[in-house]
């Protein structure tokens, strides 16, 4: 398979949705895509901007600094102590990662890549592009033989699920029993909200309480993007095996796949300052607080969500026709079809909305 053979973008397909939602006398609320609103720290644009004379070319392994801010804050926030900087590499956001990670481990055809049944769609666009074959499965006893990537995502895109050490085990136990990658996906991890995750950690595949201290094969991916809204910035890293990620160095070396010094400056700040992620963390809540209510009185039950920035809802109908009756009442969200094949009936709602438009939606759903 080739770019040329990839299917359109799925978003395309919401456009006249969209186009109905904006005629609402009060405007459109976006709850579709989980792009930040809020402003960038302060903090954080400020490292940037001290950091604007960056003449020579970045180090793709990423500054000292950087790297030893990622090994702090895996300690301090992840439950993680013990990483070294020989263990973390920033990226160009974690998309990019996502997609390239099959390419850089050299999978190909005849390489099963696992990853979740409500799943980000980039996990099995990675996989297509390699030619290796994408499956969906939640449960560890039905990876196949010849699986050589697993990807997992807790908290979840779309669905807010979150496997605790138990579960992150299992799933480590049988990725060693079939030579496979594990790659976690954590990136909505300090957006917890239900009993326990509202008090604790939401667990990393490289915990010791999942690994008994050996992350052989083990990638934890992360980005800055929603708990510190800075999309715009593509600021992310992986942790874990350090000799896997020497490997992946190499190739990102050759691939020039550098992130450029002012925004890895950007990352110590934002990694070092814990108070910035609380109020993020704080205005997500409030506004989950006003729409999940709104949506149960409209008829929708809320499946999982316990953590991350979405809401994953179902009305017991196809997901486009809930997409048709949201837009005629202004709202605009995600179709449960964009997330694999297993789940048509749900609608993904982003809490990335202005506060004010989030009560909109909520007023709107209370008299449907």
């Amino acid at each position: 398979m080739s770019v040329h053979d990839l299917a359109e973008y799925p978003w395309d397909a919401v456009a006249p949705y969209a186009a109905t939602a904006r005629r609402h006398p009060d405007g459109i609320v976006d709850l579709s895509i989980g792009s930040p609103v809020d402003p960038t720290p302060t903090v954080v644009a400020d490292a940037l901007s001290r950091a604007t004379d960056a003449h020579a070319y970045p180090q793709t392994v990423g500054t000292p600094r950087l790297r030893e801010a990622v090994c702090d804050w895996y300690a301090r926030r992840r439950g993680v102590p013990d990483l070294t900087p020989g263990q973390v590499l920033p990226t160009i956001g974690s998309k990019e990662l996502v997609a390239l990670l099959p390419l850089l481990l050299g999978l190909g055809a005849g390489d099963i890549v696992v990853h979740p049944r409500a799943a980000y769609p980039t996990y099995e666009v990675g996989a297509r592009l390699v030619g290796a074959t994408p499956v969906a499965a939640d449960e560890p006893d039905d990876w196949p033989e010849g699986t050589r990537l697993v990807w997992i995502n807790s908290p979840g895109n779309p669905d807010g699920r979150v496997l605790d050490h138990r579960e992150l085990r299992e799933v480590v136990a049988r990725a060693r029993v079939l030579g496979a990658v594990v790659a976690s996906d954590e990136c909505y991890a300090e957006l917890g909200w239900d009993a326990p995750w509202d008090e604790r950690p939401v667990p990393s595949i490289l915990a010791p309480e999942v690994t008994d201290g050996d992350v052989a094969g083990l990638l934890s991916v992360y980005s800055l993007s929603k708990q510190s809204n800075l999309a715009g910035y593509r600021a992310a890293f992986l942790a874990g095996d350090a000799d896997l990620l020497a490997r992946l160095l190499t190739a990102r070396k050759h691939l020039g796949l550098m992130l450029p010094l002012p925004v890895q400056e950007a990352m110590v700040a934002a990694l070092s300052d814990d108070e910035h992620v609380a109020a993020q963390k704080q205005l997500y809540r409030e506004r989950r607080d006003i729409l999940r209510p709104a949506l149960e009185a409209a008829g929708f039950r809320i499946d999982h969500s316990r953590a991350g920035l979405y809401l994953w809802a179902t009305a017991g109908e196809d997901a486009w026709q809930s997409i048709g009756r949201l837009a005629d009442l202004g709202i605009l969200a995600g179709p449960g079809h964009f997330y694999g094949s297993h789940f048509p009936q749900h609608v993904r709602f982003s809490l990335t909305a202005p506060t004010e438009r989030i009560v909109a939606a909520a007023a709107r759903l209370r008299v449907s």
